[in-house]
């Protein structure tokens, strides 16, 4: 592997002592030329994790079909066969969440706001498919009183009590923008606050979403442009959100096993591994989801599609398991109680961290 031209010169640039070969035998350095092209900067870092003795293919390798090997060999320090687990753990949440987004098109975006626009319309039929029913109900009851069907194209949906008929239960109105109990404005929404003495506590939680879906919705955003925002938003701090979950999760293992035979550094060893490899099955069912689109839509695709999307959660559920069992080397039943514990525990423990993380990238959205 080459990461540069070597130097002419014989003394290391680190330590000073003389490098007969490639590399200094005293401190390791490559005995490069200091100054290299730009793009020198992303071809080290992935000849880092592809060089030709095979250490990243083998930890990848290992990571997905081998549960709880990588994290046994680490322990036993066998380490220098595989890519470190924080470097391995970065480098695939780099990947996972980085990758996706270069891969979206700008055709996507337009075949959202299509979808958008066919809703609309596909809204406003339904409205007046409504209408002609109560019509002709109208028109049954009271034969005096006839009502021209031709009428209906040119009924427009209006307000009443100062809200639209056309609203679902996510408070859409019917032109497509949000409401937030009730209120299409931050003026009907300090209006309602102001009259509901009994809900103001709703009110208080909701105030800073609803200045901020307000606000974009006077940029000139719909529903469907907000909550795209609010997916990138949520995509890009997921990351940060799961690394600082690693030392709770950690935590827990910790509470569950010997201190003495297992530290804190133990299960932060198969936390990382464990997490990595999430990450990666993740990776994996974005580009088997992309694979999927381009297929025909026929009903054996689609079945396809789900076994293929219900094997691969089944296995990212069960590889917990077989790799706890196979690191902390507890009875099947001990390790089964253990592992159900700690599965129920961490998703209580994440469903409250994804809620919160919810909140504040929509306080977050700009």
């Amino acid at each position: 592997m080459s990461h540069g031209k070597v130097r002419d010169e014989k003394s290391c640039l680190n330590c000073g002592h003389v490098v007969e070969e490639r590399f200094c035998p005293h401190c390791g350095q490559e005995n490069i030329q200091p100054k290299q092209p730009f793009y020198y900067l992303f071809t080290h870092f992935i000849e880092d994790f592809t060089h030709y003795d095979g250490q990243f293919w083998k930890t990848i390798k290992y990571l997905l079909v081998r549960p709880g090997k990588l994290t046994k060999e680490y322990l036993a320090g066998k380490r220098q066969s595989y890519v470190a687990p924080v470097k391995l753990y970065i480098f695939i949440s780099f990947i996972t969440f980085f990758l996706p987004s270069l891969l979206s098109s700008s055709e996507e975006e337009q075949e959202k706001n299509n979808v958008y626009t066919l809703n609309t319309t596909e809204r406003e039929k339904a409205s007046k498919e409504r209408v002609a029913k109560i019509l002709d109900s109208i028109n049954k009851e009271n034969k005096n009183m006839l009502i021209p069907k031709s009428a209906i194209n040119d009924l427009k949906v209006t307000e009443v009590n100062g809200n639209d008929i056309e609203t679902d239960a996510l408070g859409e109105t019917k032109d497509g923008k949000l409401m937030i109990l009730g209120a299409k404005n931050m003026k009907q929404f300090d209006s309602l606050y102001a009259k509901r003495t009994d809900d103001r506590s709703s009110f208080d939680f909701m105030r800073p979403i609803a200045k901020k879906i307000f606000h974009l919705q006077e940029q000139g955003l719909n529903k469907q442009q907000i909550f795209a925002k609010f997916t990138d938003t949520v995509v890009h701090t997921l990351p940060k959100a799961l690394f600082i979950y690693l030392p709770i999760f950690a935590f827990f293992l910790w509470l569950f096993h010997n201190k003495k035979k297992w530290w804190f550094f133990d299960n932060g060893i198969f936390t990382l591994h464990y997490f990595s490899f999430l990450l990666l099955g993740i990776l994996i069912l974005i580009f088997l989801s992309d694979l999927m689109s381009l297929l025909p839509d026929y009903s054996i695709f689609n079945i396809l599609n789900s076994l293929v999307y219900t094997a691969a959660i089944g296995y990212m559920l069960v590889y917990f398991f077989i790799a706890h069992h196979r690191v902390y080397e507890n009875s099947r039943s001990i390790s089964v109680i253990k592992g159900i514990s700690l599965f129920i525990i961490n998703s209580l423990a994440l469903l409250c961290m994804l809620l919160l993380l919810i909140y504040i990238s929509f306080r977050m959205m700009h």
